[in-house]
């Protein structure tokens, strides 16, 4: 059985998740500066099974792709093409970075802890992968 990777893609930095072989639960893997993203990736699928990728689709509050999402179809292309085997699901990102923040507060991050926008990047992912997860069993 396959993990599913999640990714958070953003300009600067993506934060990273994966779920378990048997598709439970999903958990931070990494956050790493976009520049590096597809050498991580590539090192990542040589060592694990992934079956299936989730790429955040950021969209705006009416349900239109947001602005950034121009940053990222190139990205997916790319990925399509370098790994045509492995399926690439988009999936609505809406309000992760924002409940990531929440999380940190509720979970007693100081101040300064708060501020480490990779934290922020890796526990998006997290939300985005247990969200597809959660919808795909229903």
């Amino acid at each position: 059985m396959g993990r599913i990777l999640s990714i958070d893609y953003g300009q600067k930095r993506t934060g990273l998740a994966v779920s378990d072989p048997m598709k439970i639960i999903a958990t931070a893997l990494d956050t790493v500066a976009t520049k590096e993203l597809m050498p991580f990736i590539e090192k990542y699928l040589q060592k694990e099974d992934v079956e299936t990728i989730v790429v955040g689709e950021p969209k705006q509050m009416n349900g239109m792709l947001s602005e950034s999402s121009r940053y990222i179809d190139p990205f997916v292309t790319r990925l399509k093409k370098v790994y045509p085997q492995i399926p690439i699901v988009r999936y609505d990102e809406r309000f992760t970075s924002k409940i990531a923040f929440q999380a940190m507060i509720d979970g007693g991050l100081k101040k300064k802890a708060r501020r480490n926008k990779a934290l922020v990047d890796r526990i998006s992912a997290v939300l985005i992968l247990q969200s597809y997860m959660e919808r795909k069993i229903k």
